[in-house]
């Protein structure tokens, strides 16, 4: 016989929030290797992609062979040299690098239409509800990395977890070429333990403000009340509250139109010299108008964006009447918004975007603005 049991839930249901399942792909010193790729006799060796290390050069990435002297990103050349003698410069080739972020891309695209990506080097994906490679995050970040070696001959690094910031953490875990995955029931505890330089969103000035507040790992962090943060950092405190609660409600977002473009960097350590953040800012607008030029794109506005080691930033903007011609012609303008930026803190980041975009091909041949525009 056959008993059928029915279960009558007395009690109200409670909507929970589902789960989210996100990914962060990372590609391992993605300049340093895609050389070190095309040009056998660079492997192994320290090597630095940047400018002229007799000048003002900066160095754009660098290689593990030569990160173990110390050298970093947005150092100047002239300082890696000094650490590391042996070190080989080559200059950036950026259409070699753009062409196999497109490449990556693709492959993205190909498992979920839902990848942010944050520069030519790293994206997050959002893979929830997904039914493919058994419904398993760990199994499809495995999957994009062996896609990405076999189609490009690059590693890649992942991190898996149930939202953005503990993705992007676990993807520097395992590096290089490894995944980590940071579950809902080890989350607690790893933030625990987790020193808070390592807390994606607190640099080092905000780091040496907490240590004198007694705060050191993720533990000592989660103690101290929301309003206290917030009265002692501003709105960044209830973003410090809520990490340390392994609480990050952003939403991976894809977008397809282009409303603006622009090209941003994150210096590894802060700058304050101005010729510095010039040579960046500059290296910035020719990515972004880079990306007009290949998109059949024109743009009347420029903006200026800049990121302090506090986290808080400022954006300075200005429009032509005319379209931007060339990266070239940006230049007056941008040095005009950076000398109108406070200088009261060091730098951590800067971006230059163009907007107020309009299809290349619907201007009037006989403006005669892009001679020469289409190669």
């Amino acid at each position: 016989m056959t008993t059928y049991v029915t279960t009558i839930n007395t009690t109200p249901a409670i909507s929970q929030p589902k789960r989210r399942k996100i990914i962060h792909i990372d590609m391992d010193a993605f300049y340093a290797s895609v050389e070190q790729r095309d040009f056998p006799e660079l492997r192994g060796k320290p090597l630095v992609v940047g400018g002229d290390p007799n000048g003002r050069g900066v160095v754009a990435a660098a290689s593990y062979e030569v990160r173990k002297f110390g050298v970093r990103s947005a150092m100047s050349c002239y300082e890696a040299r000094k650490r590391c003698p042996e070190v080989i410069f080559v200059p950036p080739r950026f259409d070699v690098y753009r062409a196999v972020s497109s490449k990556i891309r693709h492959i993205m695209y190909s498992l979920t239409p839902h990848v942010e990506p944050l520069s030519l080097d790293e994206a997050y994906l959002d893979v929830t509800g997904l039914s493919v490679h058994q419904g398993s995050a760990t199994l499809m970040a495995n999957w994009l990395r062996a896609q990405i070696l076999e189609q490009t001959g690059l590693n890649a690094s992942a991190g898996v977890s149930f939202n953005k910031m503990l993705a992007k953490i676990a993807s520097d875990i395992n590096k290089p070429n490894g995944t980590a995955v940071i579950t809902p029931a080890d989350a607690d505890a790893f933030i625990s333990t987790l020193p808070i330089e390592r807390f994606h969103g607190i640099g080092k000035a905000t780091a040496k403000r907490l240590h004198a507040m007694g705060v050191s790992h993720g533990a000592d962090l989660r103690r101290i009340p929301a309003a206290i943060l917030v009265n002692e950092f501003g709105k960044r405190g209830q973003f410090y509250h809520d990490i340390a609660h392994g609480r990050d409600e952003r939403a991976v977002k894809s977008e397809r139109t282009h409303k603006s473009v622009g090209s941003e960097t994150t210096f590894r350590d802060n700058l304050t010299d101005d010729n510095k953040l010039k040579l960046q800012i500059y290296a910035q607008n020719a990515d972004a108008f880079h990306q007009l030029h290949k998109k059949q794109l024109i743009a009347y506005t420029i903006t200026l964006k800049v990121k302090y080691a506090d986290f808080t930033q400022v954006t300075r903007s200005h429009t032509l009447s005319t379209a931007f011609n060339s990266a070239e012609s940006a230049h007056f303008w941008l040095d005009k918004l950076f000398s109108d930026i406070p200088r009261a803190l060091p730098i951590r980041l800067v971006g230059v975007t163009f907007s107020s975009l309009t299809l290349a091909t619907q201007i009037t041949p006989q403006l005669n603005l892009f001679e020469g525009f289409f190669v």
